[in-house]
Formats: C-alpha cells, structure tokens, sequence
C-alpha cells in the first residue's frame, strides 16, 4: 500500500502571526545589505570563527565539499557556495528522468490550478505575478506542474538543472525580503510572488519549463553562471533579458549542469506545462531532497 503524503499544516494561529510581525518591521533591504559586507569580511580572525561557528551551529557535512578545510576559504561567502566534491551527487541513471536541482526539502508540489500556486494552507498566490507579472510569460503554465524547494542553511546551495535545457529569457524581479520559513509561509499571504526573484524560462526536452530563484531575508546576492551576480543591485522595476534560440549568445544547459547559486540561502520553484511530467514518488511535500536524485519523469 503506498503511504499518504504528510497532510498540510493547519492555518496559521494567532500566536504565530504574532511571532511572524516583527517581519513586517525589520528593514530588509538594510539587514540584507548588512549581511552581504558582513560574509565577504576577509580578516581570518573573523571569516574563520564564523566559519566554524556555522559548521557546528547547523552540523554541515565538510566531508562532502570539494575543499574540506573551513580555514581554506577567502570569506564566509566562498565557505557558503563551496563546491561538492565528484561523485557525491550522482544523476538519477535513467536519461530521461528529471533530477532535482538542489538540496534541502519539498516545501509543497502539485497541480497549478489555473494561474494559482498553492503555498501553504490557506495561502496561494498568482503565477502570473511570480514570474513578473506578464500574462504572455505565465501561460505556456497555466494548469502545469509546480514544486517548492526550501534550502536550509545546512544545505549545499548551488542550484543545478533538472533537464537538458535553452534559455529564452532571464528576469530580476525586485521585491521584499521576507524569511521563507515555514512559518513565515503559513503567515505572509502571496509570499513568494512578493519576494524579490530572478526567473528563468527555459525550453527543454518536456516542454516549458520556469526555475524561479526566490529571494530572503540575508539572501544577500543571486547569481547565474551565464551573466554572474544578477542582485545587488536591488532596483525598483522588473529587468529583462531575452536569449537567441542559436548562436554565440545561445545559453544551453545539460542535466544536472550548475545554473546558478544563492549566496545565503532561500527557496527554487519549478513549474512545468500540463501534462508534462509526473512527479517522482519522493517528491511531496516535507519530503527530503538531494541534488541529483529523481524529480519526475515524462507522463507514459
């Protein structure tokens, strides 16, 4: 017999939105901006304490990372984005199977209903507005597939593709900086459409596909590996960038190549089209998950 997924958290109490306002308060922009000075600090007296004070805080696993030794590291930030050693992360055997870009947990997966992404009990919120708020953007979508992948601090932080795949466009969606906690979702309606993010679309072997990087609280900086640091600078207005299907600009990667990273970490969201994929048995919500392991596969 197949077990039930874990059911959806009831609905935020009173207590917890008490304990989520403070939120509504914190400068943001200020905090994150504090954040990112504070990780690229190079004294070694500093970075290294850090460091090791964050390996033990969160228990991270150095015997993974490409370079096990915390005092190795330039800053913080380098500590935080550090490679994995090969082999750690084999892709899921079968070629045609879609492997999971991060690490860390399934926060929700499911069904887009219409131009609604479920969030938490309670809470959806507009597909359409996560990715900029163009509906010519949003409908190749409408009616697809979805997943939230939460990155703990714990958790490896470069963000991989889960398919073969061409870049159509990029876009830096300026936003709040809210915590993506579970708490914070079960309490800030529209969370992650409000956050600021970095979208792109891709056009792969199963159709459409948008790999959403979103935004937090200390999530001082986003980056892709085709243009580099795309936030900071933060703005005030969507910015856009459109790529060529061929040519010199062409932005083609394979499965599991590294599409970008979070210095500080925070949250994907896949969406693909109707009846584009099936999600593997793993892949439901609270589920654990590991780059590279199955994400879904083809319908049929």
């Amino acid at each position: 017999m197949t077990a039930k997924p874990p059911a959806s958290p009831d609905a935020a109490s009173l207590g917890e939105h008490l304990r989520n306002l403070p939120q509504y308060l914190l400068p943001q922009g200020a905090v994150t901006a504090w954040v990112h000075r504070l990780t690229r600090i190079r004294a070694p007296w500093f970075k290294d304490r850090l460091i090791r004070w964050f390996i033990g805080r969160y228990g991270v696993d150095m015997s993974e990372a490409a370079n096990a030794d915390p005092g190795s590291y330039a800053d913080f930030n380098a500590f935080f984005t550090r490679a994995l050693r090969d082999g750690v992360r084999p892709l899921a055997a079968e070629p045609a199977t879609l492997v999971c870009p991060v690490d860390g947990a399934v926060s929700q997966a499911g069904a887009i209903a219409g131009d609604t992404v479920f969030q938490a009990k309670g809470h959806g919120y507009s597909l359409t507005a996560l990715l900029g708020g163009a509906a010519v953007d949003a409908a190749p979508w409408q009616d697809g597939a979805y997943a939230t992948l939460y990155l703990s601090p714990r958790d490896y932080h470069r963000i991989h593709m889960p398919v073969d795949g061409t870049l159509r466009a990029m876009l830096h969606v300026p936003g709040r900086l809210f915590s993506v906690s579970r708490l914070t979702t079960r309490c800030v309606p529209g969370l992650f459409a409000r956050n600021e993010r970095v979208v792109t679309l891709w056009d792969t072997a199963v159709g459409p596909m948008a790999l959403v990087l979103v935004g937090a609280i200390n999530v001082a900086s986003m980056q892709t590996v085709w243009a580099g640091t795309i936030t900071p600078p933060r703005g005030g207005r969507v910015r856009r960038w459109d790529y060529p299907a061929s040519g010199e600009a062409r932005v083609h990667l394979a499965r599991g190549e590294e599409l970008g990273r979070f210095n500080m970490g925070s949250t994907v969201i896949l969406a693909f089209g109707p009846g584009a994929i099936a999600w593997d048995a793993g892949i439901h919500a609270d589920a654990p998950v590991r780059m590279g392991q199955p994400l879904a596969r083809p319908p049929g």
